[in-house]
């Protein structure tokens, strides 16, 4: 009972929905056999919301499917099974002069989940998202045997794949192109905006020097949406301080810290969180020179903290990420987080990042613009409402909310954020006629018919 108790939710703690079947196969042999009979992939359990949930349903643990198959140093090119780690991939390239070429911002993830999301990161302006860098797949349909699947065979399947959300089937390998660095450090610079306004002008700029960016906003505090814009660029060994130089894949993480239980929920509240908020922008704000960070600090700072939702309590939070496209994204902001602080439901974190070229994959979530995500304490059931009110606004402007976070979208609002939905659809009527493939996201938005 315990067992399954623990796979009945999400690293945020909602919703709670407990499955009737667990497999975790050792080999993809073994989930060839329990493939058959259906049911969702299940990597590290780090997406928001129920897309790897499947209530009384069967889910498939994949993490045990880790291991690496070939890496070619010269060229970059990488293939592993779809349930490693970014951390384990991360732990292999680093030291070889290679990196993710796009990355979320946790590495306890798995690589099929990321294909699965199609995640992107700081860099989505230049690089776009982790699927336009996929050369391969291998993929375990609902008939037949495992194929292979890229841009020139099987492109329409591969495509539906990229941000699928596991429902086209279960993905065996990938085959990745990776990035070439010279160190395991990042130079970034911070810059400090007053208004948002501000933060989007400084943000539209063209940085061609910076490869990634990404804006920390205020939240709580007035004027709202003043940020600290972090830009950044993977350190030269030249750049590097003389006594690193000779060993410039050699990274010195910071400590990592264990939260051990959930914290009572009245303890994480607002007026904290602006303290902490007023803090943190006025000492970032002196930091005016580039300093060097190694890539886990830079990319990935809440990994820092083991088991950080628990932050939150047991009641949880949820992340509301959406893309809004350029025109429209300053003004359709502001008004999501006006609302928000008017209806008094507290932002305790948010991040502003701009987006480039759109995916060929039809349910891709980026697109050009911008995208905000918003970390929202659950205080009660009037927050549901609440976003579905900041749906409407999103919706008006053309944009769409992120499939990976979310956990509360309409089935209505969903078709009309997803144009592409019904090509999409065909695909995994094509491979997968009976439905076998499911999970709680695809019931709850009616995606499977």
């Amino acid at each position: 009972m315990n067992h399954y108790n623990k796979y009945k939710t999400s690293f945020n703690r909602y919703p709670h929905q407990r499955p009737k079947r667990l497999s975790r196969p050792e080999s993809y042999s073994e989930l060839e056999a329990v493939f058959t009979s259906g049911g969702i992939a299940r990597g590290l359990g780090g997406s928001y919301g129920d897309a790897a949930l499947n209530k009384d349903g069967h889910v498939i643990l994949t993490e045990r499917l880790d291991r690496f198959l070939e890496f070619d140093e010269q060229q970059g090119i990488l293939c592993v099974e779809a349930g490693i780690s970014l951390r384990k991939i991360l732990e292999l390239i680093v030291p070889r002069g290679w990196f993710l070429p796009v990355t979320p911002g946790t590495s306890h993830v798995t690589l099929g989940g990321c294909v699965a999301a199609d995640v992107h990161g700081k860099n989505h302006q230049q690089e776009g998202s982790i699927g336009q860098h996929i050369l391969s797949l291998a993929l375990i349909p609902t008939q037949g045997e495992p194929m292979q699947c890229s841009v020139q065979v099987h492109s329409e399947l591969f495509w539906a794949t990229i941000g699928g959300m596991g429902l086209t089937g279960t993905i065996d390998t990938v085959t990745l192109k990776l990035k070439p660095i010279e160190s395991a450090y990042l130079l970034v610079q911070h810059k400090k905006t007053n208004t948002l306004q501000e933060t989007f002008d400084c943000l539209s700029q063209e940085n061609t020097s910076d490869e990634y960016q990404v804006a920390w906003l205020d939240g709580l505090n007035l004027p709202l949406g003043r940020s600290i814009i972090m830009r950044a660029k993977h350190a030269e060994v030249a750049e590097l301080p003389l006594q690193q130089q000779p060993a410039p894949f050699i990274a010195h993480h910071r400590k990592t810290y264990k939260l051990p239980f959930y914290l009572p929920n009245g303890l994480l509240h607002p007026i904290l969180i602006k303290t902490f908020n007023k803090y943190y922008y006025q000492q970032l704000a002196k930091k005016e020179s580039p300093i060097l960070m190694s890539y886990s600090d830079y990319f990935y700072p809440l990994d820092k903290i083991v088991h950080w939702p628990r932050l939150y309590g047991k009641r949880g939070f949820l992340q509301y990420q959406c893309v809004i496209p350029t025109e429209s994204a300053y003004a359709v902001t502001k008004q999501l987080l006006e609302t928000l602080n008017t209806e008094k439901y507290p932002v305790y974190l948010a991040v502003l990042k701009r987006f480039g070229k759109e995916s060929s994959a039809p349910l891709s979530f980026a697109m050009p613009g911008f995208t905000l995500a918003l970390d929202i304490p659950i205080l009660n059931q009037g927050l549901f409402d609440c976003l579905n009110k900041l749906d409407e606004m999103v919706i008006e402007a053309g944009g769409r909310v992120y499939l990976a976070k979310d956990a509360r979208l309409k089935p209505e609002a969903f078709r009309k954020m997803y144009p592409r939905y019904s090509e999409w659809l065909a695909i995994k009527q094509q491979w997968d006629p009976e439905n076998k493939l499911s999970s709680s996201l695809a019931r709850r938005l009616e995606m499977i018919v």
